[in-house]
């Protein structure tokens, strides 16, 4: 998984730009996790004991994207996937899945939000 964090140094604003296929996850970063140092924490911890088998898996409905985890992957949505709505686009348009959804594995996901919590720590 590639990823790249970036602060825009004008405005302060946060940027997380994944690989293709995976770019929900940099949203869910910035959006959903930012600078909260609760929320990683939490994350952390549930990420511990899905690794002790304390846990089976866990799920957080946010503002707009939300997250499940197991013992093996991650799935960052859209909430608007879940809602099972059906949207008519013209022929020329259609929803790209990598904007919507994205599955990584846990070990993966742990070591992108390790690197986000010390680039954002770091102050860039």
């Amino acid at each position: 998984m590639e990823y790249e964090f970036q602060r825009n140094t004008l405005t302060g604003t946060l940027l997380a730009n994944f690989s293709m296929d995976q770019e929900i996850l940099g949203f869910w970063f910035v959006e959903e996790l930012g600078e909260c140092a609760e929320k990683y924490a939490e994350i952390c911890q549930v990420i511990a004991k899905l690794h002790f088998n304390q846990l089976t898996q866990w799920r957080r409905v946010g503002k707009a994207l939300s997250i499940e985890l197991d013992r093996e992957q991650v799935r960052v949505y859209a909430n608007d996937i879940e809602s099972g709505e059906e949207f008519e686009l013209e022929d020329a348009l259609s929803l790209y899945d990598g904007e919507s959804e994205a599955f990584c594995g846990l070990q993966d996901f742990h070591v992108a939000l390790e690197s986000w919590r010390a680039f954002i720590d770091e102050g860039y």
